[in-house]
This record gives structure tokens, sequence and C-alpha cells, in this order.
């Protein structure tokens, strides 16, 4: 009886919603960036990007995602974007995409910061702020990364350093597992 109750009640290991493994919770949790209990669906959407052209976030599937929202007027926005920059430039080859989604602001002054401040990710303009609170933003900055299959699997509010060792550490964890 012991036996068959064994094979009916999976142990905790295996029965992991996220699904994402042990060794990339414990690296996000020694970052200081607990993953959620289990994944979420995004919110697709379209929105230019300051050089014309237009991204759509499900055509970003199969990479993991970095989805940052944030203004040039934000101080902490401002301050964690040279770390956005570093971890964009270390993982961009490895299936790392950020994408940083402007709220509200033209596009002559997302340009001009991009360039001013030698950031080279993509930068979205939500020129009426429809994305922005389709994700229910209400402070900036906001940060969600999404998994390969289009699953949002982290939400981070406030700004970070995400150049710090331990991050770098959890998105290598990250980057090599398949899911």
């Amino acid at each position: 009886m012991l036996a068959a109750l064994a094979l009916l009640v999976p142990c905790a290991a295996a029965s992991d919603p996220m699904d994402l493994g042990e060794n990339v919770r414990q690296a996000f949790r020694r970052a200081g960036l607990p993953l959620a209990r289990e994944k979420r669906p995004v919110v697709d959407f379209s929105l230019k990007l300051v050089d014309g052209k237009t991204v759509t976030l499900s055509a970003l599937k199969g990479k993991v995602v970095f989805l940052n929202f944030w203004a040039t007027w934000c101080p902490p926005c401002r301050a964690e974007m040279p770390s956005m920059e570093i971890l964009y430039r270390r993982f961009r080859d490895q299936g790392l995409e950020l994408l940083a989604v402007d709220l509200m602001e033209n596009g002559k002054a997302v340009s001009d910061f991009l360039s001013d401040n030698k950031l080279s990710f993509p930068a979205a303009l939500d020129s009426n702020g429809r994305v922005g609170s389709d994700y229910g933003i209400q402070a900036i900055p906001a940060t969600f990364i999404v998994d390969r299959d289009g699953k949002i699997i982290l939400y981070a509010a406030g700004a970070r350093n995400w150049s710090a060792p331990a991050v770098i550490a959890a998105f290598e964890e990250l980057l090599k597992h398949g899911n």
C-alpha cells in the first residue's frame, strides 16, 4: 500500500510547475530575484521601436526576454540602465533579448537618451501607456523576465543592479536551461 501511495504522490522536485529546475531557482534566489511560483502568460503587444521598426512580443518566443518598463525622466530607471546594457551585451548572443518599453514619451527624447548613454538595446515607445496599463505598471522601473515559451517567470519592481555577479550567474543558469 505504501509503495502504491509513493507512485500516486509526486515528489516536490518532480512537481515544479515552472519546469525550470532547482539550479535556476537557486541561482535567482541567490541573486535576490525569486522566481514566480508558476508561469503566467504574457500580454502580447506590438510597438514602434525608436528606430521606426515594429516589435511584437510574441515574435520573440524562443528567446528569454528581459522586458523593462521605464522613462527617461525616472532617476531609478536611469540608474539601472548601464547594468542592463552590460547584461544585454553579455547574453544577447546566447538567447537573451532585452526590450525597454518607454512609457508615454516622444521618440526623439528616448532616442537622444539612448545615444547619450551609449545604450544599444532596443527601446519601444508606449506612447499612450496602453501596454504599461495592460501589464499593471503603477511604478517604474518594472521588469518582467519571460521564458523561451513566452511565459512570465519573474517580476521585479524597482531598480536593480542587473550586472551584479549573482545576477549574471542566474542568467547564465536560465539561458543554459532549455525550457
